[in-house]
């Protein structure tokens, strides 16, 4: 394991030092994040502050850029895209189809449309344009759904139209980050392109959810009957692993491949062990993750008044947008201010965008950091408002334990 570890150290630094880096880290998130959870705040966004803290920008304890670090970071995002498939029930959204694609599909046009407008307007290029578009795109599953179950209207048909819409919205959204992940290697942006990474990725996800209807039950019954402890859970990682590594050599992207998993698997009877054996792994690697991207802002560039006002003109974008993507299905009775409140997060996707365009060399320092204004912003006014707007309306139900992926992106589970 030392050599292994060794192996991964960039040169000149030593395994006690990436330990120590690790460490920062780790305690950082998890304390920003009780900080966050204690005023109300989801923990996800205590543990991006936390980040900031010590990344290089400020204390300087922790260097997103080592390898080590990239690795973790990167097994955090496999994690949590597969508790988010894991906990995602196609059929019961199917329920609330119309009004939930609805909000969906204009809560990805509008967000990506007038992202990449204001984008270009400020004077960037195409393809970081693109990519500023595509991070708002996403609504954070996680966040709304811890939200929305806190204040007890999680199986309301509101609470049920955005997970549908939340879902909708992170598969297209995963398939625009994988065409601008090819973009981005150098391919020329084409339609004949762009449609045939679309086509992988959606193919992809076709392809895996129907052969894993017909293997997965059987395989993990098979798996259930192995005598050593903790196999299930174990293996069933591992088949997230493999899977986003078959995306990734297919042409799409690791997490659509992870995220294809946990979909698989949601409908097995071992879906309880399976939740209860990685989210315990994501207590480590997800905050590992949060934190990393916290670490990665440049305060210098965020000082940089086009970054500010950028970051500014995103965030009112993807408020404005996302709210009025909650009006679209009229032909039937919402609160629809509830349902425009609750996609507006957009949490864990838009950070893993930001993200790869920031290691990917497809956007700057300085837009990056109004990613981030835009991905806190929108994180941060969301709780409150939808409390709010709950007071004015119908009496909330009793708080509502969705746990799991909940757990890793909004706060600790209830007892």
């Amino acid at each position: 394991m030392q050599l292994f570890l060794a192996s991964l150290a960039p040169e000149g630094a030593d395994i006690a030092s990436l330990f120590l880096m690790l460490a920062a880290l780790v305690t950082a998130a998890k304390c920003g994040g009780a900080v966050a959870v204690r005023f109300g705040q989801p923990a996800v966004l205590g543990e991006l502050l936390a980040g900031i803290v010590v990344g290089p920008g400020m204390l300087a304890l922790a260097d997103p850029t080592d390898p080590t670090i990239h690795v973790m970071s990167e097994f955090g995002v496999v994690i949590l895209l597969f508790q988010i498939g894991l906990h995602t029930d196609l059929r019961a959204l199917f329920k609330v189809g119309s009004a939930a694609s609805a909000v969906g599909v204009v809560g990805v046009a509008l967000p990506f449309g007038f992202g990449y407008l204001a984008a270009t307007m400020m004077g960037l290029a195409s393809l970081p344009a693109i990519l500023c578009g595509a991070a708002m795109t996403a609504t954070s599953i996680g966040i709304s759904a811890r939200v929305l179950g806190d204040i007890g209207v999680l199986d309301s048909r509101e609470g049920r139209t955005v997970l549908g819409a939340a879902v909708l919205d992170d598969v297209i959204g995963l398939i625009i980050l994988a065409v601008t992940a090819t973009v981005a290697s150098g391919v020329e942006i084409t339609p004949f392109e762009i449609a045939k990474t679309a086509g992988a990725a959606f193919g992809f996800l076709v392809v895996a959810l129907v052969a894993g209807e017909l293997l997965a039950p059987r395989l993990f019954a098979l798996i259930d009957r192995l005598p050593v402890g903790g196999t299930t859970g174990t293996l069933a990682l591992a088949f997230a692993l493999a899977l986003a590594a078959a995306a990734d050599r297919g042409g799409s992207a690791l997490i659509i491949g992870s995220f294809a998993a946990g979909l698989i698997l949601h409908k097995t009877p071992q879906r309880d062990t399976i939740e209860n054996s990685t989210t315990v792994l994501g207590y480590f690697f997800v905050p590992v993750f949060f934190a990393s991207v916290g670490a990665s802002v440049d305060i210098q560039a965020l000082a940089d008044p086009a970054a500010l006002w950028l970051g500014l003109a995103l965030l009112v974008i993807g408020i404005i947008t996302k709210f009025v993507s909650g009006y679209v299905p009229f032909w039937i009775p919402l609160r629809y201010a509830l349902v425009g409140a609750a996609m507006v997060p957009r949490g864990e996707v838009g950070l893993i965008f930001a993200q790869m365009g920031l290691t990917s060399g497809v956007i700057s320092p300085s837009v990056f950091g109004a990613l981030m204004i835009m991905v806190i912003g929108t994180t941060l006014v969301t709780p409150p408002w939808l409390g709010w707007l709950v007071s004015r309306g119908t009496p909330p139900g009793n708080p509502q334990d969705i746990g799991g992926m909940d757990d890793l992106v909004s706060g600790e589970r209830r007892p």
